[in-house]
């Protein structure tokens, strides 16, 4: 199966050449010639390449196109009310959709270098779980990942929710409660409460911002990466680092993601970045078993005729 997927993408890729071909027949030779080669090499890249890269290639390209979205001035509302989560705002589709947004391009460009990086050993180790014995075989591990993927976003902005709903918000609105009594008591000029009411909001806003991005599901694949290749090491670029095993990079991340939330840091959701991580652990332990059985139950209320 895996083969005839290969000569099958390879048929699409040759279809579509000629088809640019003929497109760009209208141009001068020299840049016709240019042209055909460079999108020749770079289906040439596509079919070589893994399809677990071609997966984190087509999340890339989703995250690209929402970028871009971002630099649209008239989108920016719709854009921070549907691709951005608060916790505050009562949406729960925001928790997906704002996985897949960034509106910053190094944020971007740092997410789907790390993407590219490890999401391909994920989706291999992937692969040799399912090949197991007793295991159902597939033809492809890209869908698995993709779930991973998904679910691992999910999970990560569920934990920076329940975080900052539960325990940040009730708590920051105690604090300014019992610093601004005229809030409640009523024993202070209008003008005045309105005043205190506007600082209130202003510091509730600036400590419970939306979140967006990819980085929680990233650390899941990076997690998941260094518990099934422990022997593996990496070059961090920031900060930079000579090679070193990649089991101690991640946990020393997650132990700046701890030091982050004890000491208030606000520039990145480390309860998103240590929910992630932790996801990537657990998966590694539990998720491939999980799957697995999925696809039985599935396979189970197929009729006799479909079995494989």
């Amino acid at each position: 199966m895996r083969k005839a997927s290969y000569r099958e993408l390879g048929r699409k890729l040759q279809a579509r050449l000629t088809q640019f071909q003929e497109a760009v027949s209208g141009l001068p030779q020299d840049i016709r010639a240019m042209a055909v080669y460079s999108y020749a090499q770079v289906a040439q890249s596509i079919l070589n390449t893994t399809e677990g890269s071609r997966m984190c290639y087509a999340i890339g390209a989703l995250n690209g196109a929402i970028l871009l979205a971002w630099q649209i001035p008239r989108l920016t509302p719709v854009m921070m009310r549907a691709f951005t989560h608060s916790p505050l705002s009562g949406l729960s589709y925001t928790m997906l959709t704002c996985v897949f947004s960034h509106s910053s391009f190094l944020h971007y460009l740092f997410n789907t270098m790390a993407l590219a990086s490890f999401g391909s050993a994920a989706t291999s180790y992937l692969t040799t779980k399912q090949q197991e014995p007793g295991h159902l075989r597939e033809s492809t591990s890209k869908w698995h990942f993709l779930a991973f993927f998904v679910s691992a976003g999910l999970f990560s902005s569920a934990v920076s929710h329940v975080i900052t709903a539960r325990i940040t918000y009730p708590q920051l609105v105690s604090r300014l409660t019992r610093l601004a009594p005229s809030l409640t008591s009523g024993t202070f000029s209008s003008a005045s409460t309105a005043a205190r009411s506007s600082t209130a909001a202003a510091e509730i806003a600036s400590t419970i911002k939306p979140s967006l991005g990819a980085s929680g599901a990233i650390y899941a694949t990076v997690t998941l990466t260094a518990m099934a290749y422990p022997d593996t090491h990496i070059t961090l670029i920031f900060p930079p680092t000579p090679p070193i095993p990649i089991q101690y990079g991640v946990f020393g991340l997650m132990a700046v993601d701890v030091l982050g939330i004890l000491r208030g840091w606000k520039l990145f959701d480390h309860y998103a970045h240590l929910g992630g991580a932790l996801f990537g652990i657990w998966y590694h332990a539990y998720g491939p078993q999980i799957w697995e059985s999925f696809r039985v139950m599935t396979l189970g209320s197929l009729p006799p005729s479909l079995y494989p």
